[in-house]
């Protein structure tokens, strides 16, 4: 059984990787691996490739997540809220916090009340370094999708909000 959402005849890995579970369990519908499949790969081959304008400025995808959250916010945060505002694991954030303290990208101050808690702020190179990047890093996203015509990127991006509205909606995560 073919599934109506994606090109089971599509020249893509994961349209192979269908035809041949089709051919070993006919009757089972594929549609939720043509989907996920894709979404999956695309993930891979994006961080795979990384992100050219990031890795010339000597920085990684989440290192950039971080400061960029630290930027867009416009005021300080702790480890804890920028695990949350960049997905990640406290202990892959304070790991990323040394290295960008050291670059002197940041800069760590103890809470006046608690001081287990610290706040991050962005230093004036921090600052620079992510409005240097960031239109050069959206130039590249906008290569990297270019090969989507018409209105393909907008409904794209409308479909990916909708299921990821629905994935946070069920993990019970917050929704921006």
């Amino acid at each position: 059984m073919t599934s109506g959402y994606g090109r089971a005849g599509a020249g893509d890995t994961v349209a192979a990787v269908v035809r041949q579970w089709q051919q070993v369990h006919p009757g089972v519908d594929t549609a939720p691996m043509e989907i996920i499949g894709r979404i999956n790969r695309c993930a891979a081959l994006l961080q795979q490739a990384e992100d050219a304008p990031l890795r010339r400025a000597g920085l990684t995808r989440p290192e950039f997540d971080l400061l960029g959250a630290l930027r867009r916010t416009g005021h300080e945060l702790t480890p804890g809220e920028l695990a949350r505002e960049t997905f990640s694991s406290g202990a892959a954030v304070t790991k990323r916090l040394k290295q960008l303290q050291e670059r002197a990208l940041i800069d760590r101050r103890p809470d006046t009340r608690d001081r287990r808690v610290t706040h991050v702020r962005l230093t004036d190179a921090g600052r620079d370094l992510v409005d240097a990047v960031l239109p050069d890093q959206l130039a590249y996203e906008t290569t990297v999708l270019a090969g989507l015509a018409g209105d393909g990127q907008e409904r794209l991006g409308t479909l990916l909000g909708e299921l990821l509205g629905q994935l946070e909606g069920r993990l019970g995560l917050p929704r921006g």
